[in-house]
């Protein structure tokens, strides 16, 4: 196996084009590989030490977060944790404290679990992955880019380098949570997020919601905003519950049957969207709402 550590973006993209698989914290990689699921790559190409994906900035408008960002900078940064607070909650559950502070958001979204815990908040939030490879630069919509477990739509030679994601409304807020059975080294029996913009009365003027381990990919939940709008939060929160239990398509497996997938996701998607509420509303709920709110496991 060969090994280049890179220091610029164009060493990486280069390695890419030569059939190289890019490696920041290895996490879902190297611990892939232990447990036998799928053998190192014969090449990898360290992006670690490149200059500018370990940042989060605010340009025009729009915040772009460097692919190498790692979840324990997500979830206490400043600017993520005032704007887009969904994604912070997200970023706080991830694995251990070990995992979070070598894990990347990159790595996360390009893994293409299904289960991951970014993957909804930042479907609610509008974000896209600006992928490179040598000579090119495209966009691709969250949407568009999970394809099935474990598949996206990027080439091998492509590398995501930034997440970017447009300018939240004023009062608006965001907010994640997850059933789990555990509190460290866990990934979401279902998990839900939602994103919603309040009127001045408090009613609901537009949202999303997306759900997590119920179906091939992360999915959006279709028709949310039309169903809110002009909604209290607490009417919305129950008529957001039970079309999640109606569009969720999850499989059983030793977490949970699909049955029990389908009755959680609903009551998970309610209470995102309480959370969610309640921020744009003013309300400091903390990161993240599972946490604070006493969702999941005691321990």
């Amino acid at each position: 196996m060969s090994l280049t550590i890179a220091t610029s973006l164009d060493e990486v993209l280069t390695a890419l084009a030569a059939g190289a698989r890019p490696i920041a914290g290895g996490t879902d990689l190297v611990v892939g590989a232990r447990q036998g699921k799928a053998p190192l790559p014969d090449s990898l190409v360290a992006i670690d030490r490149v200059a500018g994906l370990s940042e989060i900035e605010s340009v025009d408008g729009q915040v772009r977060i460097g692919a190498g960002v790692t979840h324990s900078r997500l979830m206490s940064d400043p600017l993520i944790v005032q704007r887009y607070t969904g994604l912070a909650d997200a970023a706080a559950l991830i694995g251990s404290p070990s995992t979070r502070n070598v894990g990347t958001i990159g790595g996360n979204v390009m893994n293409g679990s299904p289960a991951m815990d970014t993957g909804a908040p930042l479907l609610t939030l509008g974000a896209v992955v600006e992928l490179h490879s040598v000579g090119n630069t495209r966009r691709v919509a969250l949407s568009d880019l999970w394809t099935g477990p474990g598949r996206t739509s990027a080439n091998p030679d492509e590398l995501c380098v930034y997440i970017i994601l447009p300018e939240v409304p004023a009062k608006s807020g965001s907010a994640y949570v997850r059933l789990e059975y555990r509190r460290a080294m866990e990934i979401a029996v279902v998990g839900a997020a939602a994103f919603v913009v309040l009127a001045e009365d408090g009613s609901i003027v537009s949202g999303r919601v997306a759900m997590t381990s119920v179906a091939p990919t992360i999915v959006e939940l279709a028709g949310a905003s039309e169903a809110m709008a002009g909604l209290s939060p607490v009417e919305a929160a129950t008529v957001i519950g039970a079309m999640a239990s109606d569009q969720a398509v999850p499989i059983s497996d030793l977490r949970g049957s699909d049955r029990y997938r389908r009755h959680t996701i609903g009551v998970m998607a309610a209470r995102a969207l309480d959370a969610a509420t309640r921020r744009a509303g003013g309300e400091p709920i903390r990161v993240p709402v599972n946490r604070s709110l006493g969702i999941g496991a005691a321990r």
